[in-house]
């Protein structure tokens, strides 16, 4: 189906009036931690998010003040239909009235949004009706394993060198814990804030740190490429396989298994650590080798000699919190002296 020039017209003078608009300044500081405060001050809180339709999905993303990049995505969305390699377009929109009107680069692909529901209109002419999703984390909330140390479970941060706790929540303070393992399975729950005119690493930005070494990043990606220094990534050494990164303020996941360095008798490196991760339930790197002995600001020595290493939860100036992080630490090394904490929590 060909589109009209009456109807290229309309959506070229949007195009227009999206460029000509007089942009509100961007104040990176405007942040919401709270999804209850974020709706009521926000409207654009209100609609970014996930659309689902049949065999299409849309990532809306809030850029602040009534302005939006949407991402529409063939198949569905990342993790339940749409996986690299099939089709991703972006579009750029913004609110008119009780209306906000989307359009790509080339003013093929139109979605307009209102009460709700986003009618999208595809390059080959093709009218969707996407309706707003909340998904969460397949593991979100998940009872400790047997055997399992909890860290913390939002009564104590006694298992944290320079941990804070706020209503509780542990804060992104760059806290350390005061046990160091070797092989182990980490389960960790995070949020982001909701900053919307914020960009690039100044969104929400905090890591974990594996063996107090190699990164996996945390960040307000959603909608985005996958990048290593994007949410999902391993900094500086791998890209996840697609983006899971939830919105903002969307409590999320990440369940680790990682396998630490291999020492010869004489104390020789034989072997990197390995690890693989899962991103909100869904499998982004796998028995993924981490060939460096450092990534920037590791806080303990660049120099890889020994097997064993803390977690660390990087301070980066930014309201990231976290929740339920539990570890199962591998047989095979020594073991926690203290006896873990297997009561089930209620999360907040």
């Amino acid at each position: 189906m060909k589109f009209s020039p009456a109807f290229c017209c309309s959506f070229a003078l949007v195009a227009l009036a999206f460029s000509s608009t007089d942009a509100a300044p961007l104040t990176d500081n405007e942040t919401w931690t709270d999804p209850a405060t974020a709706l009521r001050d926000d409207k654009d809180f209100a609609v970014q998010g996930e659309y689902a339709g049949m065999g299409i999905g849309a990532q809306m993303v809030a850029l602040g003040g009534g302005r939006f990049d949407v991402y529409v995505l063939d198949g569905g969305l990342p993790g339940a239909g749409w996986e690299p390699g099939k089709s991703r377009s972006k579009l750029t929109g913004e609110r008119y009235d009780s209306r906000i009107h989307c359009v790509d680069a080339a003013i093929t692909i139109t979605a307009t949004l209102e009460n709700g529901k986003m009618l999208l209109t595809t390059a080959d002419g093709l009218r969707h009706q996407l309706q707003r999703i909340e998904r969460s984390s397949t593991t979100v909330a998940a009872t400790p394993s047997a055997g399992a140390l909890v860290l913390f479970d939002g009564t104590s941060i006694e298992e944290w060198e320079n941990g804070k706790m706020d209503n509780g929540h542990l804060q992104a303070t760059g806290a350390t814990s005061r046990q160091k393992f070797g092989d182990y399975k980490l389960h960790v729950e995070f949020r982001t804030p909701y900053k919307p005119f914020a960009r690039g690493q100044k969104r929400g930005n905090s890591g974990i740190y594996h063996s107090g070494r190699w990164e996996t990043q945390i960040l307000d990606s959603f909608g985005l490429d996958p990048k290593d220094n994007e949410c999902g990534g391993i900094y500086s050494i791998a890209v996840p396989r697609l983006n899971m990164c939830l919105p903002p303020l969307t409590w999320q996941t990440y369940d680790v298994e990682f396998t630490a360095a291999k020492f010869d008798a004489a104390g020789k490196r034989i072997a990197w650590p390995r690890i693989t991760v899962r991103l909100n339930g869904v499998l982004i790197h796998e028995n993924c080798e981490l060939t460096k002995d450092f990534t920037t600001s590791a806080p303990i020595a660049r120099s890889l000699d020994g097997p064993l290493g803390p977690v660390f939860l990087q301070e980066h100036s930014n309201p990231v919190e976290f929740r339920n992080i539990w570890i199962v630490p591998g047989k095979t090394q020594p073991q926690p002296q203290q006896q873990p904490n297997l009561i089930p929590t209620v999360f907040k």
